[in-house]
């Protein structure tokens, strides 16, 4: 009789050891957010992905040169990703404010809800560099081994990583962190080539913000009669204004001024 006691509690253990813990969301996936709208197309972890498609940590989107997607995170943060890019969700708890995202390469504009909880984080990790912000609306791209960042509104926390360092950077370096700070209308390019004054942060020129605005804009419902990649009347300007925001922010890294932000496009509002 004991035996059999002994088997049938071994048999349970087992049985239940291999089931999910209630309540542990590693065993049950976690929820991130939701994928808003799409032209013409993108795809969710190599697979061709739709609106309203639930995004799971490490879910990884991805677009052509025709394509961009608009995903709302659980929290009401946006990520508005432009076209030829690559971004992964690594985590996004809505809960305790731990977001990070991790982008290989392409566009991404962050609409972040304000962080109020103690330790809550909202970074966007590069190649070459981590971008953290606290309620903040504003824009990474990565190409050719450049990061570059673009504030819109709010203030954003920028680490280069690896070799590179922050030198001299006018006042707004953190030497406790290592780190760039840069605020509303400011924009700064991170290398793996260090700049004689260091990286600073400069101006936005007006043309370079409103085509990384366009570049990353993905309208709800796109007028009938579209082509890929374009956004009605203003898609024309979706790729001259990402080459010139490519040019001129690599001209003007090393430089620095103060500047305000100029209104947001598309209507939509910042957080």
């Amino acid at each position: 009789m004991i035996s059999a006691k002994r088997a049938t509690s071994v048999f349970l253990c087992v049985l239940l050891s291999t089931l999910p813990v209630l309540g542990d969301p590693q065993a049950a996936g976690q929820h991130a957010g939701q994928i808003e709208a799409m032209i013409p197309a993108a795809s969710r972890n190599d697979k061709p992905a739709k609106v309203k498609d639930e995004l799971q940590w490490n879910d990884l989107l991805k677009t052509t040169k025709s394509g961009r997607v608009r995903a709302g995170l659980s929290d009401g943060s946006i990520l508005s990703v432009g076209s030829d890019s690559q971004l992964r969700v690594v985590q996004h708890d809505a809960a305790s404010q731990q977001t990070s995202l991790e982008m290989n390469y392409g566009k991404l504009r962050s609409q972040v809800e304000k962080i109020t909880k103690q330790g809550g984080k909202f970074e966007v990790k590069t190649p070459n560099a981590v971008i953290g912000a606290i309620g903040t609306d504003f824009y990474v791209g990565f190409a050719s081994n450049k990061t570059t960042v673009i504030c819109y509104q709010g203030k954003v926390a920028v680490t280069p990583l690896g070799k590179v360092q922050v030198l001299q950077n006018s006042g707004q370096a953190n030497s406790a962190t290592n780190s760039i700070t840069v605020s509303e209308g400011q924009m700064v390019v991170i290398s793996s080539v260090i700049p004689p004054g260091g990286f600073q942060t400069s101006d936005t020129p007006p043309a370079v913000q409103q085509g990384t605005q366009l570049a990353t804009d993905v309208p709800t419902n796109p007028p009938a009669g579209v082509r890929p990649g374009e956004v009605g009347h203003t898609g024309r300007w979706v790729f001259i204004g990402s080459a010139v925001a490519v040019g001129v922010a690599a001209g003007v890294l090393g430089t620095r001024s103060t500047g305000a932000c100029s209104p947001n496009v598309a209507g939509r509002k910042c957080p």
